[in-house]
């Protein structure tokens, strides 16, 4: 019975993370392909590799699937979100260097702590006024990038076309009201293996 049930959520988790490659240009890590300087090919590689660790994660511990997060940027896993001990972090970690085409490895994962209602909504709140003030600044192209807040401190993952655009993305995290921290991991187009012509 037990098998059924992980077959089927794994069933469910290979179809929605198809769903935005057709619907909206959106190839599963969050970037979107017209504006993506990757190739297709990398993109698809990049893709596959993150539904892999997904499902690795989910075989490992049903409760990954709601609190990790994974992007997988040209061969570079990124990882958030909250695990109970740091035996948990180093498992992920070593399951993320493990999986194949693996190039660098960021493990950003907390250790849990109680829930604290008000802080989380300060961090969704503080995730949204920086999407926001992507989305207005011309200088950003606010589809290559992923953002998680945890304690007021904003991550921010994803690709920018030169090194202007990456401190323009900086400059807007700082500016948000009661942030105590950016951590930004973000490629330049020209750190790609291979990109498009």
């Amino acid at each position: 019975m037990k098998i059924k049930i992980f077959i089927f959520l794994l069933s469910l988790l290979f179809l929605f993370g198809c769903v935005g490659a057709t619907s909206t240009g959106v190839f599963g890590t969050g970037v979107s392909i017209a504006m993506d300087p990757r190739t297709l090919g990398t993109q698809i590689d990049d893709s596959i590799m993150n539904k892999g660790i997904g499902a690795k994660l989910l075989a490992m511990n049903k409760n990954y699937f709601l609190n990790v997060k994974t992007t997988v940027l040209d061969g570079r896993v990124f990882i958030t979100g909250k695990v109970n001990s740091p035996e948990e972090k180093l498992k992920i970690t070593k399951l993320a260097w493990e999986t194949k085409g693996t190039r660098s490895v960021k493990n950003d994962l907390k250790i849990k702590e109680d829930f604290n209602f008000k802080q989380s909504a300060k961090d969704i709140l503080i995730t949204s006024q920086l999407k926001t003030a992507m989305i207005f600044n011309d200088q950003i192209k606010a589809a290559n990038y992923n953002i998680d807040t945890y304690k007021k401190k904003i991550y921010i993952y994803g690709i920018a076309q030169d090194e202007n655009e990456k401190l323009e993305i900086i400059k807007e995290a700082k500016e948000i009201l009661d942030v105590s921290d950016v951590i930004a991991s973000i490629l330049l187009v020209e750190d790609l293996r291979i990109q498009k012509d």
